[in-house]
């Protein structure tokens, strides 16, 4: 019988290096080097390939975001007060589709993606169908009552494979943004280095 094709998130879990989510069935548990026949023999990375390696890594983390609309991001993050490395990880953070994420709503941010795109979620009693629309502190998302059955909310709610971050709070299938964390209270399986992702952008 011919092999299932690898998922888009374990390809990118393979490409980069880590298990980018944490989960069990990430081919990187098993094997650890890049795909391809050159994969195990990889030299010193230099500074720029570091920098490249951290924004494809949130990049990645986050759906794939596309490269127009991650650096539109970074100069959002750039315009506001404070650090701009925590101000990018609090501005993907409030995107709607990683909320739905980090709310265990579904199993993965590219299910959240496509659940969002689908109707699936209100914010403050409206249908928000924008993955990327930003939650304000204090903000309500909820799973409409219709899409409370479908089986990946059943399988979320019930997996053991990660916890509900402290900044927000779920009640059944209503989830409530408390504030925007900085990168240590974002619970990442992999290390973020999003003062790399400035650099890169400030060559």
């Amino acid at each position: 019988m011919a092999q299932k094709r690898p998922t888009a998130k374990y390809k990118i879990d393979r490409r980069l290096g880590v298990n980018l989510w944490g989960r069990a069935k990430s081919p990187f548990n098993k094997r650890e080097t890049a795909p391809g026949q050159h994969g195990a023999n990889r030299g010193k990375v230099s500074d720029y390939g570091q920098q490249l390696r951290a924004k494809q890594k949130i990049r990645g983390y986050y759906g794939s975001i596309g490269e127009r609309q991650f650096r539109r991001y970074y100069q959002e993050a750039r315009r506001l007060k404070g650090d701009t490395g925590q101000n990018i990880i609090g501005l993907l953070e409030r995107r709607l589709d990683a909320v739905v994420y980090h709310a265990k709503f579904v199993p993965t941010v590219f299910a959240a993606r496509q659940f969002v795109n689908h109707g699936h979620v209100t914010v403050n009693g409206k249908r928000i169908n924008i993955p990327s629309y930003s939650v304000k502190e204090g903000d309500v998302i909820e799973i409409r009552e219709k899409s409370r059955q479908l089986p990946l909310v059943i399988q979320a709610g019930e997996s053991q494979e990660r916890q509900v971050p402290e900044y927000i709070t779920v009640d059944g299938h209503k989830a409530t943004f408390l504030r925007t964390p900085k990168l240590e209270d974002v619970p990442y399986a992999a290390q973020m280095e999003p003062h790399l992702v400035v650099e890169y952008y400030s060559r």
